[in-house]
């Protein structure tokens, strides 16, 4: 069983890896919602490098008036600063990879104490995989459109690779994860 477990999940981990390499390293999905130019860059990081100090998620609120609150159709912007430079690239990017091998394993090893009706099933396993996309996509994804985070549009999008993700990961640990044949 662990054999079969081990063997889906790298089936599983190489699926995500091939459609992350395809879809952010070639299509550049990740560059072009997080990491936009900004126009005089320069100016704007100085500013920033000089405000925030402390890692963590800010907001800049236009000003508010005591009775009226904040003014309608005025801009929020969300700043994130992780505590990290650049120099951190090697490592964050192992930690992405433990994260990819992880993920798949954990799921195919939940696939595994499935019924024998899910597992007798190419399909059934798929929608394993698909059910575990559309909770990242729902409760994760999601909750990130609103002020400070994505606009819906771009909510979506992630929501939609996700879910891709999981499908994709499912197709591969699907072919692979068996029902244990009856010894008895």
């Amino acid at each position: 069983m662990i054999k079969r477990v081990i063997v889906s999940g790298l089936l599983g981990t190489l699926a995500l890896i091939i459609l992350t390499v395809l879809v952010n390293g070639i299509f550049g999905l990740k560059s072009r919602l997080d990491m936009r130019p900004i126009q005089n860059e320069r100016l704007v990081y100085e500013l920033l490098k000089e405000e925030i100090t402390e890692p963590g998620r800010y907001i800049c609120n236009p000003a508010g008036n005591p009775q009226t609150g904040f003014p309608p159709g005025e801009p929020v912007f969300s700043i994130l600063y992780s505590g990290f430079g650049h120099e951190a690239a090697g490592r964050m990017m192992i930690f992405g990879l433990v994260l990819f091998l992880l993920a798949p394993m954990i799921a195919a090893s939940m696939l595994s104490q499935a019924s024998e009706r899910v597992l007798s099933s190419y399909w059934r396993k798929v929608l394993f995989f698909v059910g575990i996309g559309l909770l990242f996509a729902v409760f994760g994804d999601m909750t990130r459109y609103g002020i400070g985070e994505y606009p819906l549009k771009e909510a979506l999008t992630v929501a939609g690779y996700h879910i891709l993700a999981w499908t994709l990961t499912g197709m591969a640990v699907a072919w692979r994860m068996r029902p244990e044949k009856d010894l008895s």
